[in-house]
């Protein structure tokens, strides 16, 4: 007879995957589901016109709906995205930055119709906007009245939601868009100071109330491939989030100082080449934000094998969900305290990772905070993305099967369907044809007097949730939303971070630069490059990477940001009369996207322009783009730049000898 004594587990982290695509209908399908296979919380992903505030049948909407996540116009595709999901049981965790505020109103409204307590309610809205202007790009408002919305939904939610997280410091972004472990730890810890100052400022919550504020920010980071220092970094987030919210805040109660985060995994290094070695590399990472007791997540949602291909089927959702099943349940992790506790090569490297850390902080804090520091933090990123890739190229940094043992079978995973999920292309027709009709159908105004004293309150400096919420019952749309706050607030270009000089010492460069000077020469003038962000989608990492390489190489370079419509890129074509035009839509828009810049440049008499692509492109896809008149075609599977770059010297040369 055994005599070993029981052991007591610990409860698991929630277990989510991030899902949402083409119709509410269809979300909600996958969500009933995945609950039904064990997962035990939910992560709406939300479509790009969704998360600027626009309606699908936009302008810049046209081929962005439904591709990256659901669209959600009004309360009653809310209504059907949460059907037969009673809401008061749910741990609910949208993805949504600017228009946090209005997603938040219709998920309130949907849950007092189906009788729940809103004080029950659990979640989080993302909600972080500066990340969103360093790295992700579905901003919408400057950063004052962006802040000032953030401070209302705090203010709100800790009154009428209680359990709801009214934000989720979210780091992910900014280790995709290049940022060291310190970068990481400073520009999110002073996003969180940055919320809790204009919380404070506001004075809409009392300072014997502030404390409870203060525990219910939360953080969504990510976990790289490197996970003994990701493990120290995610020990040393605890500390220093500690250290903040005692010492800058003064809140005596440990439990709203604890540092709660969610957490997807890296994302940035899945690849496309060998994705059959995906699902080593996410678990991996995901024992970084598991093993440390002491720094563990409170909830873990995968990413899918195939993201670097495209949208993940139910059956590679299902795969990442059972990766956190198996750890929690079938392994023994849960029954130890912390694995890392007095680990002498642990501690080093949390302390030094949190002195350089508070050296950025202090940066920073010099400069007046994180709004004042955006230029600073993008340029930094800018640089550090820049560094990454560059020791990829050369060898430094081994990536399997893309700069070292490529040689490789074919993947049975990829076979038949290409190993993704294709969204029907007359989902966008469908969307917008139902959006019409609840146009049609709803009380005109109810709508227009709801519309009135939202402005009314933006104006005003009252709190936008009670009005947004009598917005979302009155049937107002996510459009009229949006056009309602950009009128009062106005909108924002981001810095890009893409610096007008090139730096100095460059090497490893010299064949690109001297055919650059050959064909400029030989042209009459430098080889001018339109580097250009058609529709919503926000990633400009990869766009911002080209630029920066160009630029090093010596060619003159026009690059104005996201969020751009085809006839904008294509005018600035013309304008600046440039050699050739690239476009990076990493949304799976690039179809009718690209499609419209080609034949904008045609009526434009610019068919003479050579036009690139780069995006996460099936390669049935890049064929058809091909076909259509696109010079080349890009994917993550193109991690040489200079590789790049010489190619569209090269396309240049051809082009301009032709004409000649």
């Amino acid at each position: 007879m055994s005599t070993e004594t029981p052991v007591s587990k610990d409860r698991p982290w929630i277990f989510r995957t991030y899902a949402g695509h083409s119709t509410a209908a269809a979300s909600n399908a996958l969500y009933r589901s995945n609950l039904s296979k064990g997962q035990t919380g939910l992560s709406v992903a939300f479509d790009l016109p969704t998360q600027t505030g626009y309606d699908s049948d936009d302008v810049l909407a046209r081929g962005e709906v439904g591709k990256v996540g659901v669209p959600v116009s009004h309360i009653g595709d809310m209504r059907a995205l949460f059907a037969d999901i009673p809401l008061e049981q749910m741990n609910t965790s949208m993805t949504i930055n600017a228009t946090a505020a209005w997603l938040l109103a219709l998920y309130i409204a949907v849950a007092e119709e189906q009788g729940a307590d809103t004080a029950k309610l659990q979640g989080t809205v993302q909600n972080d906007i500066i990340k969103e202007y360093l790295s992700r790009g579905t901003y919408v408002f400057p950063p004052a009245p962006s802040l000032r919305l953030i401070g209302d939904i705090a203010a709100y939610t800790y009154k009428e939601v209680p359990k709801w997280n009214p934000m989720n410091v979210c780091s992910y972004h900014l280790q995709e868009a290049g940022a060291t472990p310190a970068q990481e730890l400073a520009y999110a810890l002073a996003t969180g100071i940055a919320v809790l100052d204009t919380v404070k400022a506001q004075g809409a919550v009392s300072d014997e109330d502030f404390p409870k504020v203060v525990g219910r920010i939360s953080f969504f980071v990510n976990a790289g491939i490197r996970f003994v220092t990701e493990i120290c970094k995610m020990r040393a987030f605890g500390e220093l989030w500690d250290e903040i919210c005692r010492d800058r805040y003064g809140v005596e109660e440990e439990k709203y100082r604890r540092f709660r985060y969610g957490v997807q995994v890296n994302s940035l290094g899945l690849t496309e080449q060998q994705p059959e070695n995906n699902p080593y590399r996410i678990l991996l990472e995901m024992l970084a934000v598991t093993m440390s007791k002491n720094a563990r997540a409170r909830a873990v949602q995968l990413p899918a094998w195939n993201e670097a291909l495209g949208l993940p089927r139910p059956f590679d959702q299902q795969w990442s969900l059972r990766m956190q099943q198996i750890l929690a349940y079938e392994t023994d992790l849960l029954e130890y305290g912390d694995l890392f506790d007095g680990n002498p090569a642990v501690q080093a490297k949390v302390d030094a990772l949190k002195g350089q850390a508070r050296d950025e902080l202090a940066r920073i804090d010099e400069m007046g905070g994180a709004v004042q520091a955006i230029d600073y933090m993008k340029a930094q990123l800018v640089e550090s993305n820049s560094s990454r890739l560059r020791a990829i190229e050369s060898g430094d940094t081994v990536v399997v099967g893309v700069n070292k043992w490529t040689e490789t079978e074919p993947s049975p995973l990829t076979a038949g369907d290409g190993g993704i999920l294709v969204v029907d292309k007359d989902v966008e027709a469908g969307q917008v044809a139902a959006l019409n009709t609840w146009r049609e159908s709803r009380d005109a105004a109810a709508v227009e007097a709801a519309l009135a004293a939202l402005k009314e309150a933006a104006r005003s400096g009252a709190n936008i949730m009670p009005p947004s919420i009598a917005c979302a019952k009155a049937g107002v749309t996510t459009g009229e939303w949006g056009a309602a706050m950009r009128e009062v607030f106005g909108e924002y270009r981001a810095p890009t971070g893409v610096a007008k000089s090139a730096p100095d010492n460059l090497t490893g460069l010299e064949d690109v630069r001297a055919s650059v000077e050959a064909v400029s020469s030989r042209m009459g003038r430098r080889l001018k490059f339109l580097v250009g962000k058609p529709g919503l989608d926000g990633h400009s990492n990869g766009a911002e990477q080209i630029a920066v390489r160009a630029r090093d190489c010596g060619m003159e370079v026009v690059y104005e940001g996201i969020r751009l419509t085809p006839a904008q890129i294509v005018n600035a074509a013309m304008e600046e009369s440039v050699h050739v035009v690239g476009l990076s839509i990493l949304s799976g828009s690039h179809l009718p996207l690209v499609k419209e810049v080609v034949d904008r440049m045609k009526s434009a008499g610019l068919d003479d322009v050579p036009l690139v692509v780069g995006g996460i492109i099936p390669e049935s896809d890049a064929a058809e783009l091909r076909a259509y008149g696109v010079s080349r075609v890009y994917t993550p599977k193109d991690f040489e730049l200079n590789k790049i770059m010489s190619d569209i010297v090269e396309i240049v040369s051809e082009e301009s000898a032709e004409a000649a």
